[in-house]
């Protein structure tokens, strides 16, 4: 019963969280102060070295959005589209990041305003609905991909208690950014990959799944 209520509690606080920051983006957007937005995902990377990807699971409009496209194809019975084999070499994700950063310098550098942001947004937001939001997370978002760097280091993380983990995999099939590592004797979050949306946490079975601090 605690924990329920705990998850409500902490489910009702992320959720709000999100919206608002949903908010703030879109209405940067038009103000054309999108560069504070990116003030605030500098702020995010240096958060991560310290507390994890929090950027990720309570702040990214981005992510938001996808978490009701993935909420809505569920509801409507859509199948994701099997993920392409060229997607999945590990090379892909640096490749990405180094086109966004181009295009992204591009645009500072020429004084061309490019609709770098939106285009990322739209790209995200499609790609959830036809494939797995893995295949985004892991390895299509640069966002993700600058994050996981600093987030290697982070002293706060999502961990999984070994001596209460059953291994039942239910971590596994939740993540959404495939974060978490399958072993013999019990789970293991990988924290450079986990978006620190706490879903993992507020399914376990055994309360093994903790934000360690």
């Amino acid at each position: 019963m605690i924990k329920k209520v705990y998850n409500t509690k902490n489910k009702a606080l992320q959720t709000i969280t999100q919206l608002m920051f949903l908010l703030l983006f879109f209405a940067l957007l038009p103000m054309g102060k999108i560069q504070l937005w990116m003030g605030l995902f500098v702020m995010g990377i240096i958060a991560s070295a310290w507390c994890g990807r929090i950027y990720c699971g309570w702040i990214c409009p981005i992510n938001t959005v996808m978490n009701y496209v993935a909420w809505l194809k569920n509801k409507l019975h859509i199948k994701s589209i099997a993920v392409p084999l060229f997607l999945e070499k590990p090379s892909i994700r640096f490749i990405v990041l180094a086109a966004f950063l181009a295009t992204f310098l591009a645009s500072v550098i020429s004084g061309v305003k490019l609709p770098v942001l939106p285009v990322v947004f739209m790209l995200g937001v499609i790609t959830t609905f036809l494939y797995p939001p893995d295949l985004w997370h892991h390895k299509l978002c640069p966002f993700g991909t600058i994050l996981s760097l600093p987030a290697r280091l982070s002293r706060h993380y999502m961990r999984i208690n070994p001596s209460k983990c059953v291994n039942c995999g239910i971590c596994y099939q939740i993540c959404p950014a495939k974060s978490v590592k399958r072993s013999t004797d019990s789970h293991q979050i990988i924290k450079s990959e986990c978006l620190v949306c706490m879903k993992c946490s507020r399914k376990c079975p055994k309360n093994a799944i903790t934000y360690h601090q």
